[in-house]
């Protein structure tokens, strides 16, 4: 079975609200200072823990159970509140402040524990093998991404595609009271991406991130690829007696 079929280990997904406040986007910057703050403090913890968990792949194979744990919680926050905020205005809902999943909150993201890590990728897959994935990246999130600490310290601002599609969201959500439907999936399959490729280079699995844009809130079932797809076999040519 090809591997591109198979659902990638971090599952991101974002459902947007019925309706959102016209306006209330123009101030999300001012009421989401408190997130801010306590993110940049859990981002140096995050590159604090990847450096540890670098070294502890390299002689064990393994990520430590509660290392994975607590980082995974820092994609969890960041990703709701840029889903509350620039990197997709998707709710209105204020995000709660945890680093635990929230099954009822309408941004979420899983990633599954590897049992094992190989010990000879997590030398390059963070530099060299996530390169190509980076130079997309730097598109859809601006060129001041990525700030490099130890292995990684993969935060972001809302720049680049993202940013500017998510300002043409909210001026149309100020002056037609909706959010474009195609537009919203569009920005979802792009923070799908940085997602994944943040996972993979902050060594949470060996998986390599597909060149694939998967849109939508919801993540694509493996049938729904386009590496699963059975072609149609040719029509019979008929006998000739």
């Amino acid at each position: 079975m090809d591997t591109n079929a198979r659902p990638y280990p971090l599952r991101l997904t974002g459902e947007l609200a019925p309706t959102l406040s016209r306006g209330l986007w123009l101030v999300k910057w001012l009421l989401a200072i408190p997130h801010f703050i306590v993110l940049f403090f859990l981002w140096i913890a995050f590159a604090v823990v990847s450096v540890i968990a670098f070294f502890a792949i390299l002689f064990t194979g393994r990520y430590p159970r509660g290392l994975f744990e607590f980082n995974i919680g820092v994609l969890r926050w960041s990703w709701r509140v840029g889903f509350y905020s620039y990197s997709a205005l998707g709710t209105d809902c204020y995000p709660p402040f945890t680093l635990s999943d929230v099954p009822d909150y309408p941004a979420r993201i899983e990633v599954d524990y590897p049992e094992s890590l190989s010990r000879g990728l997590v030398l390059v897959k963070w530099w060299l093998l996530a390169l190509p994935q980076y130079l997309v990246v730097a598109v859809f999130v601006g060129g001041g991404w990525a700030a490099w600490t130890g292995t990684d310290n993969l935060m972001w601002t809302s720049g680049g595609l993202i940013g500017l599609l998510v300002l043409f969201a909210g001026v149309v959500l100020l002056f037609a009271g909706r959010y474009p439907k195609a537009l919203y999936d569009f920005v979802l399959g792009m923070n799908r991406w940085v997602f994944r490729v943040i996972a993979y280079a902050g060594l949470r699995t060996d998986a390599s991130p597909p060149f694939r844009l998967d849109m939508g809130g919801n993540e694509p079932s493996s049938d729904s690829t386009p590496d699963s797809v059975v072609p149609t076999p040719p029509p019979m040519a008929p006998i000739v007696s």
